[in-house]
């Protein structure tokens, strides 16, 4: 089988396994009893803070852990527009995840904010002009994706914290695509909150955290015991948090490697894609985006019969985010970046891991050739 849907989800790495057994085992105890088994548990919450800290390049203090990018992204959004609000508006982009776009229509229905979707270009990148010109004296919050899911389209957020906090306004980012892939250091993006979800680089499902700059209030989404800092309620998972640290601690040991070598399998592969079926058509920008992303419409086709092809062939990919799987609608990212709906029901996308080799990807391109002359005749 050759697996290319990693921005779906990854396989837990052995080390992280490794490092999370105790706390499922021997060391089972709740971090917030006060006894010797609960204060191990303390101890190993603190010490995963800590290491996920580090390397972001913030305090341990502005880590919060969740249970996965969903929540992180429903915390930031809901929590920050919430807690002190200077005014009911709030900035995002058309090509948001649905945890981002979700969390603000609720607040829009639920507690009259206004929303200001930024568009993009067809490369699915957003204007800095449009998006200075979209905050507005009311503006609570933006939120803006670090890097899109399904094309893999990375934004200007280092310029666009910028332009956020000119006008004083806090900027949010789903990073959920990114880590293992981009640099993720605060104080270089700029960034006040910040989105991860551990199953796409190594840990668990059900594992996550939120960072969130130390002078920002927060509203909790999640009301009880008043862990996290009264910030997130609910008994910590010892075993997620340790297993979260050290996935991403090893995802980001071997990110500069990984992803210059990702770089040029995408670029290789996306190539041969390209001259074995001339109408296929990429989406996402060429250059700005994630080292392991591959995306393309194949105008003529369906894209779930070319799915279905591929894995008859063992080959595993996507049509585009595993959380509108199911979905007959067109992806809202594609009609955003200006294709028609009937483009973009013909979307597949291809993620790369650190274990894609070059061989694989040069039997993918010749099977996606075969699939789409197959289905072509077909029709």
């Amino acid at each position: 089988m050759i697996y290319l849907d990693s921005a779906a989800t990854t396989a837990v790495r052995r080390e992280v396994l490794e490092a999370m057994w105790p706390y499922m085992t021997a060391e089972f105890g709740n971090p917030s009893s006060h006894h010797s088994l609960g204060e191990a548990a303390a101890q190993a919450l603190k010490e995963a803070r800590a290491t996920i800290a580090q390397i972001l390049g913030c305090r341990a203090s502005e880590i919060i852990f969740t249970s996965g990018g969903t929540e992180a992204d429903n915390l930031a959004i809901k929590g920050i527009a919430l807690a002190a609000p200077r005014g009911r508006h709030i900035v995002t982009s058309a090509i948001e995840h649905e945890a981002v776009l979700e969390s603000c229509d609720y607040l829009h229905r639920h507690h009259g904010f206004e929303i200001t979707y930024l568009p993009v270009d067809r490369h699915g990148l957003i204007s800095l002009d449009q998006a200075t010109a979209a905050i507005r004296p009311d503006t609570t919050l933006c939120s803006i994706m670090l890097a899109n899911n399904e094309v893999g389209a990375i934004q200007p957020i280092r310029e666009l914290a910028e332009i956020a906090h000119a006008a004083g306004v806090p900027l949010h980012t789903d990073a959920v695509q990114a880590a293992g892939a981009l640099d993720l250091n605060i104080g270089k993006l700029g960034v006040d909150a910040l989105s991860l979800s551990g199953h796409k680089f190594g840990a668990p499902k059900g594992t996550g955290l939120l960072y969130l700059r130390g002078r920002l209030t927060i509203e909790p989404v999640l009301h009880g015991g008043g862990q996290e800092r009264g910030r997130r309620s609910g008994t910590e998972s010892v075993a997620g948090a340790v297993a979260l640290a050290k996935a991403l601690q090893l995802a980001e040991a071997s990110r500069p490697e990984s992803a210059q070598r990702l770089s040029q399998l995408r670029d290789d592969f996306i190539a041969a894609v390209l001259t074995a079926v001339p109408t296929a058509i990429l989406t996402g920008d060429p250059i700005q985006r994630l080292p392991g992303s591959a995306s393309f419409c194949f105008p003529g086709t369906s894209g779930e019969a070319v799915l279905l092809y591929l894995e008859q062939h063992e080959i595993i990919c996507s049509s585009g985010s595993a959380c509108a799987a199911g979905a007959d609608r067109p992806s809202h990212v594609l009609l955003a970046m200006g294709l028609a709906p009937e483009v973009a029901q013909t979307a597949v996308r291809f993620t790369l891991s650190e274990g894609t080799t070059a061989e694989e990807l040069n039997k993918v391109a010749r099977t996606i050739r075969d699939a789409i002359q197959a289905l072509t005749r077909r029709a």
